[in-house]
């Protein structure tokens, strides 16, 4: 089924900004929208809903670092028909507003960003604790945050960021169900904070159930394939960069 939903992943990136619907999408498939269904989330992990929305958000942060086109015209040019729903839905994903993004990826550092963000968005009494690999070389630090998506979106539960592969250790995790996201930067990577395309390796583990202390994840640092959803928050790189001017 593997060759199947890499089809349906080929047909959202070239047709994202059209109103594809699963019934569209599961005519690309040749197979029923249940089955599609079914068989998509097992192979990538999310929804075909997701991946799709996903890719329109990453789409956007290429044509805000990449053109001059308005926030309104990147909407329209991913697949939204509201700019007011687009810049919610990208703040909300990407943890910054499309005005704060483009002027982050210019190198300003909004102020507004580093609410709620510079305590690691820490909120609870548990801690989890693991170890980083990577199958080859990385540069800079290694961030390490709990999401509550299997997309790295959003702002983290709790995060750390070590200056190499190898062990971290959580604090502040509420107990629940998380997923735990690393990344870092290839060494070929662009120095814009923003860019994210060809620049990153990653991974995930998930669901972790965190009850109090002691639980442990290995991840290992891979480039993102076919299969794995776009990452669309910013602030593993707004992070990096306060600790480079720091």
């Amino acid at each position: 089924m593997e060759s199947v939903v890499q089809c349906v992943v080929d047909t959202m990136r070239e047709r994202y900004s059209e109103p594809l619907t699963l019934d569209d999408l599961a005519d690309a498939a040749l197979m029923s929208k249940f089955h599609l269904l079914r068989v998509f989330s097992r192979v990538v992990g999310v929804t075909p809903g997701r991946f799709l929305s996903a890719v329109r958000l990453h789409e956007a942060k290429r044509l805000l670092n990449s053109t001059d086109l308005t926030v309104a015209e990147v909407s329209e040019r991913v697949g939204y028909g509201s700019p007011g729903s687009f810049a919610r839905r990208f703040t909300e994903a990407v943890g910054l507003s499309p005005t704060q993004y483009r002027r982050l990826d210019a190198g300003v550092l909004p102020a507004a960003a580093r609410h709620g963000f510079a305590d690691g968005g820490a909120t609870g009494c548990g801690s989890l604790s693991g170890r980083v690999l990577a199958d080859s070389e990385v540069e800079g630090v290694v961030y390490v945050g709990v999401f509550d998506s299997p997309i790295l979106q959003g702002r983290p539960r709790a995060w750390t960021a070590v200056p190499r592969p190898g062990t971290f250790t959580l604090t502040g995790v509420p107990s629940g169900s998380w997923y735990v996201h690393a990344l870092a930067r290839r060494p070929d990577a662009p120095r814009n904070p923003g860019e994210t395309d060809g620049a990153i390796m990653t991974d995930a583990v998930g669901p972790v159930v965190t009850e109090g202390m002691g639980r442990e994840v290995e991840l290992t640092l891979r480039p993102p394939c076919w299969s794995c959803p776009p990452v669309l928050s910013a602030l593993p790189f707004f992070e990096q960069s306060l600790l480079a001017a720091g």
